[in-house]
């Protein structure tokens, strides 16, 4: 198996674990602590360790897609480096901004075993407090869906350029990223017309998962000539 093939690979399986991870995270977990303030209150009070191996869940996730991102830039790095990079940077910001959201999580469990909290708020208005912190947090996902729709445009077109994988794959990517980036907007301008768009962008996220599974299970096609590897400037 060629080094091009066995980093294709390997990206594939990061990124799978990843996705499998996060699916946890934003979809799973989340059902679980779902209610009012003090309904979520209760949840995590009666399912304590559930709720931080909820939390240790996501920032896993979060850790291990800079794995990914660093795969697929040594993946694609002699296609495109400029594209490349972009990639990176994109995933770099999104991942740093996810993780403070991640660290906020744990807003329930401080504040509740806070003696100066306690002395100074009642429960309810500490529970409030807890659950408004979380709905910032929603917010601040809501912002970083643009993120996680930006990033998939450089990965498109590495995919295009690269010759190596199938070109509709990156057409897919592409497609997820426009849906991802659509949510975002219509959340910042039209707020009351996010469901209909969601219907609209829902079936566009699923362009990520045909490149998962062919990088998992295909590789990378040998004997592709690309640009020379001294010609291309590194990472760092």
């Amino acid at each position: 198996m060629s080094s091009r093939s066995t980093t294709a690979r390997w990206a594939g399986a990061l990124y799978l674990a990843a996705a499998v991870l996060m699916v946890l995270s934003y979809m799973y977990f989340p059902g679980l602590f779902a209610g009012s303030a003090s309904v979520t209150a209760g949840k995590i009070a009666a399912h304590e360790t559930l709720y931080r191996a909820s939390v240790l869940v996501s920032f896993a996730s979060q850790l291990l897609f800079l794995f990914v991102v660093l795969a697929l830039y040594e993946l694609f790095r002699d296609v495109d480096a400029r594209l490349a990079r972009a990639m990176v940077v994109l995933v770099g910001v999104g991942v740093a901004a996810e993780i403070v959201n991640i660290a906020n999580h744990m807003s329930h469990i401080l504040l509740s075993g806070n003696a100066d909290f306690a002395a100074a708020f009642t429960k309810e208005q500490r529970d409030t407090l807890a659950d408004g912190v979380l709905v910032l947090g929603t917010n601040l996902g809501r912002f970083l869906t643009a993120f996680w729709g930006l990033w998939l445009f450089p990965f498109g077109l590495l995919t295009i350029k690269s010759g190596f994988l199938p070109r509709i794959l990156g057409v897919l990517l592409m497609l997820a990223g426009l849906g991802y980036v659509m949510t975002c907007v219509t959340y910042i301008l039209f707020p009351e017309q996010l469901p209909a768009v969601s219907r609209i962008a829902m079936p566009l996220y699923f362009g990520e998962v045909p490149i998962i599974l062919w990088l998992l299970v295909m590789g990378a096609r040998d004997g592709v000539p690309g640009p020379s590897r001294s010609a291309q400037p590194r990472l760092g």
